[in-house]
């Protein structure tokens, strides 16, 4: 089951950065600035990769970092 709130969470808080910032899903890439890839991947209990490339990274991963666990996401934010 999807969790739209955290889905338009992390959407919007990605779309406040310039740095590529993609999910990790098993064998699946999502771009994180598109509401619809998170629709279709994000769900509860699984765990997943973030990898963020940019100017601005730094200030993404931390952002991002804290929109998961607020949502209660497993995510590991890969340096």
């Amino acid at each position: 089951m999807s969790n739209n709130a955290a889905i338009v969470d992390i959407s919007q808080t990605a779309n406040k950065f310039q740095s590529s910032i993609v999910l990790q899903a098993d064998n699946k890439y999502i771009d994180v600035k598109s509401i619809l890839g998170l629709f279709t991947t994000l769900v509860g209990g699984h765990s997943y990769e973030l990898h963020v490339h940019g100017a601005d990274a730094a200030e993404a991963k931390a952002a991002l970092a804290e929109v998961f666990e607020k949502h209660n996401l497993k995510v590991t934010v890969v340096e």
